[in-house]
This record gives C-alpha cells, sequence and structure tokens, in this order.
C-alpha cells in the first residue's frame, strides 16, 4: 500500500522531529538519502543542480557535496543567487561544485527548483528551465517533487518540470501518486528516502494499492465450490422513472465489482427497464451486504 500525506500534514512532522534532532540534522539526512538515490550516477559523469531558494535547493546542495566526494562532476545553475541556501551552496563550492548560468548538455539533472511548499505553475526563468526538462535528452530526477505541480492535489495547470524519477523524503505526497503529476513525477513512485518522519506522521491522505496489495484480492476469484451467496450481495437504490441513467450507472457499476448478485429496489417501471438491460440483476428488497 503507497500512503501519501498533504503538505500540512508533512510540515506538521517534520517540526516534531526537527524538535528532537534540528533542521540542520534533518537536512543532512535528506541530503545523504538523495545521494544514494544517485548511486546510479557514475564518476565522470556531470550532473546539473537546477538550484531553486530554500530547504528544497539546500539538501540537493549538499547532496551535490556527496556526489562530489565519489568522482562526479557538478554544476549549479542558481535560479537566484540572492535566496539561495547559503550554507549549501558554500559546502558544495568547497567540494568542487562550479556554477553555470543555464542549462546545457549535461545529461544528468537535479530539479531542487521548488519544494512542496511552493505555487503551482512556474514562470520566469524558472518556467524556461522547466522548458528544458521537457525537451532535454537529459536524466531528469526531482528532488522530493517535480517543481511546478500542484502538490495536494496533482493539478499540473501550469509550467512545470518533467522528469524521469522522482526521490521523495519522509514519505509520499499526494501529487506522487495523483495523476496527472505523478506522470510528471516519472510515472513510477518515488524513491522513499527514509528521514525519521514515521512516527510524527498522521494517517495518510491519500492510499494506493500496489501490484502486491492486488494479489491479497485473489482469495476472491470464485472457485469450484463458490456460489453468489458466498461472495456477496449489492443493493442498489438509485434513480427514478425520469432519471433512470443513475439507476444503470449504478448497477452497472456494482456488477464491475466482486459482488455475486445485485439487487435493485425502485418503482416497477424502472425496475422493469433496468431488468430488461440486465436480466441477472434482480429487483425487489432482500438481503445484501453492501
Amino acid at each position: 500500500m503507497l500512503n501519501a500525506h498533504t503538505v500540512a500534514q508533512v510540515r506538521a512532522a517534520e517540526e516534531r522531529l526537527a524538535a528532537e534532532i534540528g533542521w540542520d540534522a534533518l537536512m543532512q539526512r535528506a541530503a545523504r538519502g538523495l545521494a544514494d538515490a544517485l548511486a546510479d550516477v557514475p564518476a565522470g559523469a556531470t550532473v546539473l543542480v537546477l538550484v531553486g531558494p530554500g530547504n528544497n535547493g539546500g539538501d540537493a546542495l549538499f547532496a551535490a557535496t556527496h556526489l562530489l566526494a565519489r568522482g562526479v562532476r557538478v554544476d549549479l545553475a542558481l535560479l537566484d543567487p540572492d535566496a539561495v541556501h547559503a550554507e549549501g551552496l558554500a559546502a558544495a563550492e568547497a567540494a568542487g561544485a562550479r556554477r553555470v548560468s543555464s542549462p546545457g548538455d549535461q545529461r544528468w539533472c537535479l530539479d531542487a527548483l521548488f519544494g512542496i511548499g511552493a505555487r503551482p505553475g512556474l514562470e520566469g526563468r524558472a518556467g524556461e528551465w522547466a522548458d528544458w526538462t521537457h525537451d532535454t535528452d537529459a536524466h531528469v530526477v526531482a528532488v522530493d517533487v517535480p517543481s511546478g505541480v500542484a502538490v495536494d492535489t496533482g493539478a499540473t495547470s501550469g509550467r512545470h518540470v518533467r522528469a524521469d524519477r522522482t526521490v521523495t523524503f519522509g514519505t509520499l505526497k499526494v501529487c506522487s501518486i495523483v495523476g496527472p503529476a505523478a506522470d510528471a513525477g516519472g510515472g513510477e513512485p518515488p524513491t522513499l528516502v527514509d528521514i525519521g518522519l514515521g512516527p510524527h506522521l498522521d494517517a495518510p491522505t491519500v492510499t494506493s494499492l500496489e501490484a502486491t496489495d492486488v494479489e491479497l484480492l485473489r482469495r476472491h476469484v470464485p472457485g469450484a465450490a463458490s456460489h453468489k451467496y458466498a461472495r456477496g450481495v449489492v443493493g442498489v437504490d438509485a434513480g427514478s422513472d425520469a432519471y433512470a441513467g443513475a439507476a444503470h450507472l449504478c448497477v452497472a457499476g456494482a456488477q464491475s465489482g466482486l459482488a455475486g448478485m445485485v439487487r435493485f429496489v425502485g418503482s416497477d417501471t424502472l425496475a422493469a427497464r433496468v431488468v430488461d438491460r440486465a436480466p441477472e440483476v434482480v429487483h425487489g428488497r432482500g438481503r445484501v451486504q453492501a
């Protein structure tokens, strides 16, 4: 099961964890996990880091120090040098990172323009760099979320980064598994870096089944001794003589599930129309499980 949380839930959990270990330690955990998730970047390759303001950029800058330590070259494109995470920038440059004015022909890219707190849609130079991620052949990795998407809804109404994959921290965000933003993040669930947030998180806002979860449903596949009552009966009370479509839609939805039988209650006229279209539906009240 994949669990995702909202920005407010993540922020609250981060506050609780930071009260225990401090914000600097929290950032270092994220940076170390991000660098480890980039183990497939070979030594000698060049990684372009698109660095925005705040902690998202700081995570990537400190991760850059770990990449440099293992022989990866790092180019830094600073969206706003005056708003960059100062300690992270100093550490990255001291480790050997170099500044560039804009994206070029790098084969690897880290999108650290904006994190979970930014507004959807990118403008100006950030928008231009986001457009570059759509056109480039570089392998783009989003840091936490693809910049420019609506984190809590999964919408992509404005310019946004298109990544090949995402590395996220602590928990999945709603946009990690809700489209179309999930596709902008690579189309697969992100690599999840454990930074110790779990005990501080509230119940997830969104959950999604994985393939292994779907396997658990196999026990509901009918066997040789199965019958309609063993699989359960769904009762439907929907629609009216004037609005028959609601009845047909609800019955069709019930039939598409795992139930063994569908009962329909409604007027005799409407029931006749439903049963005429789906003769296996039973008209009349009786025992149901849902």
